[in-house]
């Protein structure tokens, strides 16, 4: 009953003029930067967050809350028209979806694509909606030492689960750690990590560190490896963008599958849309009857995994709202968007701002719709914006960058701190380490240390207290099963790897004996037959 009462107040506050010109705006960025390989909603909403000061939060964040969407959906038609995924969730949906549009079947697979999109964003935004309540009640009752655990939680799942490797993942997240804890400590007033420079007491703004990992760090790794070329886009099939009874037949089962998995992988912190993609779409081929289509061009291959993504995105909602834990870095911007309003996202912030949080979920409904609108009838439009020539757009995006950087606080020592933070950026990159984890040991790294130091206080200094409650033991438990079950995971896949590999040499060897036995027969009765025709003669 709260949710129903709260969605009523939430469309009242989104249904205005204004907040629906900034649901527009957003989803039609966000399809935007989803259509641009590399350019994500995490990069799109840090070079924005600077502009948008002086507009009010419920507006700044519906516009967030549409490019976060639309990102979702703007990646599925450059995956399915030019197998050029948008973004990361986007990579499955390429398997298939290209080899759809290639065989003349792109109308079904972009419309399979848009209306999963549209009905798991909408089931798992209302699952926000009604489920987000109780979560809270359960949040308030956790202490700093629950806080704590859950924040572990966060960087041990993200840390181990994104990037080439679990070391890389848990690097990056130090890297991001010793960055939040620049500047003076809250409690002592002891100056760390400043080397002697005095802009630095107070630390490096969370906006700057983000834009310049996204932005200017994506255009130096990009201008290092540019290389001439032409993006040539394949021509739409003309006709409406439509699927047939067969098609909606296999999709609408893979839809619901997909917003059933993506949907609590998105409440809690696995490390980004790549998994709930990845095992949609191992679903969908073990349970369909046309296996052999899998990786030709399945429909289900295509619903399936966009549903999931979408139904991860309104999930990974869920912990940022309700326990101010973000689980991506797109999440995690979203997080420095409402601090920058002066307003701590977690368990009071359904009682604190009411309007602001349910209007936040209305928009998204609203934009899930305005976004069936625009994909159905434009995917051929959005498209075309690969035609752009790459370094003017990534021009545009460091001027942007640079902009915002001085922005924050009207300082040249910020613009400088950028482009320090985007070589950085660069050789994270070049190398290999993931970006994600570094963003969220900024956002985490001061609020873990202010838990443990509340938590330990409370204890007077008896660290047992870290792990008392039932709450604190299941997070770290889950903690050292992320730690153990991946590397089981790869010694039976190795184990199994090598037995195959025996297998096929003594295959191989049997295989290659077998002409050579045949050999020495011939040879033997060759000679036979040349000694009879001696005595013979």
């Amino acid at each position: 009953m709260e949710g129903i009462q709260g969605l009523i107040d939430g469309f009242a506050l989104a249904l205005t003029p204004i907040n629906l010109l900034w649901a527009f705006v957003g989803v039609v960025a966000g399809t935007f930067v989803g259509v641009l390989p590399g350019i994500g909603p995490a990069l799109t909403i840090a070079l924005l967050l600077p502009l948008t000061y002086t507009v009010a939060p419920e507006a700044a964040l519906i516009l967030f809350a549409g490019i976060y969407y639309g990102a979702m959906y703007g990646g599925s038609t450059t995956s399915i028209l030019l197998n050029t995924p948008g973004e990361s969730g986007s990579m499955m949906t390429a398997i298939d979806g290209n080899k759809m549009a290639r065989s003349g079947r792109a109308a079904s697979a972009l419309a399979t694509a848009a209306i999963g999109s549209f009905i798991a964003g909408t089931i798992a935004t209302v699952l926000l909606a009604f489920v987000a309540p109780y979560v809270v009640r359960v949040a308030i009752l956790l202490g700093p030492a629950d806080y704590l655990a859950l924040i572990v939680v966060a960087f041990m799942t993200v840390g181990a689960l994104l990037g080439a490797s679990a070391a890389r993942g848990f690097a990056a997240v130090a890297v991001g750690l010793v960055i939040g804890l620049i500047g003076f400590d809250s409690q002592s007033g002891v100056a760390r990590y400043t080397f002697g420079v005095p802009r630095l007491l107070d630390g490096i703004d969370s906006v700057v560190v983000i834009v310049a990992l996204f932005a200017m760090g994506e255009a130096i790794y990009l201008a290092a490896r540019m290389r001439k070329g032409k993006l040539q886009v394949m021509d739409l099939p003309k006709g409406q963008f439509w699927m047939t009874r067969d098609d909606w037949r296999r999709s609408w089962p893979a839809w619901l599958r997909g917003t059933a998995i993506g949907w609590p992988l998105g409440a809690v912190p696995v490390g980004g849309s790549e998994v709930p993609t990845f095992l949609s779409y191992a679903a969908e081929r073990r349970l369909s009857k046309r296996k052999d289509e899998f990786g030709k061009g399945a429909i289900e291959g295509v619903a399936g995994p966009e549903a999931a993504n979408n139904a991860n995105a309104a999930g990974a909602l869920m912990p940022l709202l309700a326990l101010g834990v973000p689980t991506s870095a797109t999440a995690g911007v979203i997080l420095i968007a409402f601090q920058q309003y002066g307003i701590q996202p977690g368990p009071r912030l359904l009682s604190t701002e009411p309007d602001l949080v349910w209007g936040l979920i209305a928009a998204l409904l609203i934009g899930n719709f305005m976004l069936l609108v625009l994909n159905l009838p434009l995917a051929g439009v959005w498209a075309k914006v690969l035609k752009i020539p790459t370094p003017y757009l990534y021009a545009s995006i460091v001027t942007f960058a640079l902009l915002g950087a001085y922005a924050v606080s009207g300082s040249i020592f910020d613009v400088f701190t950028l482009l320090v933070i985007g070589i950085l950026g660069y050789f994270m990159r070049q190398y290999g380490f993931p970006i994600a984890p570094l963003i969220i040991g900024v956002i985490l790294g001061p609020i873990a240390e202010q838990q443990l130091r509340r938590a330990l206080a409370i204890s007077d200094g008896d660290a047992s207290a870290l792990v008392a409650s039932p709450f604190s033991i299941v997070c770290y438990v889950l903690v050292i099963l992320v730690a153990i079950v991946p590397r089981f995971l790869k010694r039976w896949e190795r184990r199994t790897a090598e037995a195959v590999g025996a297998d096929d040499i003594d295959r191989g060897f049997a295989t290659a004996m077998i002409p050579a036995v045949h050999d020495d027969e011939r040879d033997q009765a060759d000679r036979d037959d040349r000694a009879d025709e001696r005595r013979e003669r």
